[in-house]
């Protein structure tokens, strides 16, 4: 069997998702893998160099995994002509500059979102990824979770008959630092640095309602502070400037209605910390990170509203459980792989930046209409001649 090397500089892998999910549970569980496995035969390995700006860190993260290269000079990483793939996680006000060098250099990218902080940066990368004929993807893992792809499943199987409605509750309590230690790091609530809950969680609602429900077309949000003063990760004190809750609804082509709220000031009475609920004229399913769970239209019952008695149904109880019927891998490094056949045998990566952009779209037309108190519609974004 072929195996090839591929080298990729990773930007970013000391953060806890550019660890967790992209270096220790994609790029390195690939490895211990085998590689990539490609459609003809053959796999293909990854050789990460890791990018960051604190020398000490990286060089414990190299060593503790027995990675050989790692460098806080980008561009002598990207100069290196073994390597194929730039990948970036670093904090979103550093992506643009950093994803622009890459391409410069001819790396194919690959970039969590969102992909930029505006519209006008997003699209400009875009246009630049295009203009280079380089590879291009975001990050779009929540396609790829178990829950979304047995609601997936259901779409597909025509269950739902006509979608009426998408209702999805988001979020938990981030403690504020003080006390307990803050669970997610101090830059998510300055938005001087890029931070707030409609940047971060907007783009990721796009590609849901996107790849499964239709094109958004307008948007009606609220976003919010409600905790304005929180400590870092030195126990200082700070001025949350950055929204950490966010209402939004969503208006997609062909009628349907979704409603999602975001929220790190909340606390979780859920089966699990993000969940979607579909209504159609066939059936309901109730979709998490996980579980997805049914609710047939012959199965329905008919419950009768009387505040005076109290309720004797067990609601949850008359719910079924959709089966797994396949494995779930990893979805990071399910993408990942996806990606990486997109560049070594041009295998189709439906997730690019012109994707990313549409994502950042729906976040700063969420914060225009929160500031403006309007509803916003969108207009299809266009990249212009390939």
């Amino acid at each position: 069997m072929t195996v090839r090397t591929l080298g990729v500089v990773m930007n970013g892998v000391t953060g806890r998702m550019g660890y967790r999910q992209h270096l220790l549970r994609s790029v390195l569980a690939i490895n211990e893998a085998g590689g990539v496995p490609l459609t003809g035969g053959g796999r293909v390995r990854l050789r990460p160099i890791l990018v960051g700006r604190n020398a000490g860190k990286l060089r414990e993260l190299a060593g503790r995994h027995d990675i050989a290269d790692w460098t806080t000079d980008l561009d002598a990483a990207l100069a290196d002509p073994d390597t194929e793939i730039y990948f970036d996680a670093q904090v979103t006000s550093a992506r643009v500059g950093a994803v622009t060098r890459a391409i410069e250099a001819g790396k194919h990218v690959y970039a969590e979102k969102p992909t930029a902080e505006s519209l006008e940066d997003a699209i400009t990368l875009a246009k630049t990824a295009q203009a280079a004929g380089v590879k291009n993807g975001v990050v779009q893992d929540k396609l790829f979770l178990p829950g979304l792809r047995k609601l997936k499943r259901l779409i597909d199987g025509g269950f739902f008959g006509r979608v009426l409605s998408v209702r999805g509750e988001f979020g938990y309590w981030v403690f504020e630092g003080d006390w307990q230690d803050a669970q997610r790091p101090s830059w998510n609530y300055r938005v001087e640095d890029g931070g707030g809950i409609v940047l971060d969680m907007f783009p990721h609602w796009h590609y849901v309602m996107e790849n499964l429900f239709g094109r958004v077309e307008a948007v009606t949000a609220r976003a919010v502070t409600h905790v304005p003063r929180r400590w870092d990760e030195s126990r200082s004190p700070y001025d949350a400037t950055a929204d950490d809750a966010a209402y939004g609804i969503f208006e997609l082509a062909g009628g349907v209605v979704a409603q999602i709220n975001s929220s790190w000031t909340t606390r979780v009475f859920r089966d699990e910390l993000v969940e979607f609920q579909v209504d159609g004229t066939e059936g309901s399913a109730i979709a998490g990170l996980r579980r997805c769970r049914v609710q047939h239209r012959a199965m329905t019952p008919k419950p009768v509203w009387n505040p005076d008695l109290p309720a004797t149904e067990r609601f949850r109880e008359q719910w079924q459980e959709v089966p797994d019927n396949e494995d779930f891998d990893n979805g990071f490094k399910v993408q990942w792989e996806m990606f990486v056949r997109h560049v070594v045998e041009d295998a189709p990566f439906p997730h690019d930046f012109a994707a990313g952009a549409r994502g950042v779209q729906l976040a700063e037309a969420g914060l225009l209409s929160s500031a403006e108190g309007r509803r916003v519609e969108l207009d299809p974004i266009d990249l212009g001649e390939e």
